[in-house]
């Protein structure tokens, strides 16, 4: 299944232990167009929600694996840690957006990642997912070519309610 598929990828890039000591995930439950998983690491526990876009642009472009996640790493006090995820190397220096209803996030990126650049915006990116309708990833490649991804929201309540209790 490509989203198990997915999911095991995103378990060894999270671990923050040896490669050897990560485990596969565990699907927990799917909501809508995100799903919730755990697994064990050498640092804890990780659970983290995870959605794959529903649009991608440009058409007729190889992007690759493409997700966007929310993790949990108790035993590292990481609470809901937004992440975008690339099939491809994303463009040094460069920023990556995600706008929800009109309100910008601005990401740092890193390789093929993307984290929040101001941590203590997280939580404000999390609430608007929480509460928006639509939701687009901006980012340009190492090549240079500008990517859009459109994210459906729904369901995301409902996972992040999942991996709440995460211990």
């Amino acid at each position: 299944m490509f989203v198990r598929k997915i999911a095991t990828a995103i378990a060894l890039v999270l671990a923050t232990a040896s490669m050897a000591a990560a485990q596969s995930p565990t699907r927990i439950q799917q909501f809508n167009a995100w799903g919730a998983y755990s697994y064990n690491s050498g640092g804890g526990k990780v659970c983290y929600v995870l959605s794959v876009p529903k649009e991608k642009s440009p058409a007729g472009v190889d992007h690759g694996d493409i997700f966007f996640l929310v993790s949990q790493r108790p035993g590292q006090n990481i609470s809901y840690e937004p992440q975008a995820m690339m099939g491809y190397p994303l463009q040094e220096n460069s920023k990556v957006n995600v706008v929800i209803d009109g309100r910008t996030f601005v990401m740092f990126t890193k390789g093929n990642s993307a984290w929040v650049e101001n941590a203590a915006e997280e939580p404000a990116l999390v609430a608007a997912m929480k509460s928006g309708k639509a939701m687009s990833v901006n980012a340009k490649s190492r090549k240079g070519t500008t990517t859009t991804y459109a994210y459906s929201l729904s369901g995301i309540s409902a996972a992040l309610k999942q991996i709440e209790a995460c211990k």
